[in-house]
């Protein structure tokens, strides 16, 4: 009887584990979304990964392999700018400027309190401008 009852105690906490894993695994699944393809920087590749955290803020993580410098552009500009477009504002929001400390590999990581809708990069002659250019060079589709 006594070994019955210690497998059902068992049994009993790894189903606890197994839930509580389960929980913690579909709270932290975020959104991974591809850039397409781009016509001004031909060979980038890179992808955005968002999550939301505990105090219900968007962590969003960029990825991006193949960037050409800005000044090898043409027209040749001084950086890139990150910018998101939400559910609540189709004006985008500069989420901030890629530093590259690689010239294969930038990554770029922020948090938001507004849930994305869309990111895209822009090659700018500035960092902090308000409104992006023309020369998009990563975007997202909706998600």
């Amino acid at each position: 009887m006594k070994a019955f009852k210690s497998s059902l105690n068992i049994n009993k906490l790894a189903l606890l584990f197994s839930s509580l894993f389960l929980l913690v695994t579909l709270v932290s699944c975020g959104k991974k979304i591809t850039f397409m393809t781009s016509e001004i920087a031909p060979a980038a590749r890179g992808n955005v990964d968002v999550k939301k955290d505990k105090n219900n803020n968007y962590r969003v993580e960029l990825e991006i392999s193949y960037l050409a410098e800005p000044d090898r552009l043409s027209p040749a500009k001084n950086t890139y700018v990150v910018w998101m477009v939400t559910d609540e504002n189709d004006t985008p929001i500069n989420l901030g400027q890629i530093v590259s400390s690689s010239k294969l590999n930038v990554k770029f990581e922020t948090v938001t309190s507004s849930k994305p809708k869309r990111i895209f990069v822009t090659a700018e002659n500035d960092a902090s401008i308000q409104y992006p250019g023309n020369m998009l060079v990563l975007e997202t589709d909706n998600f």
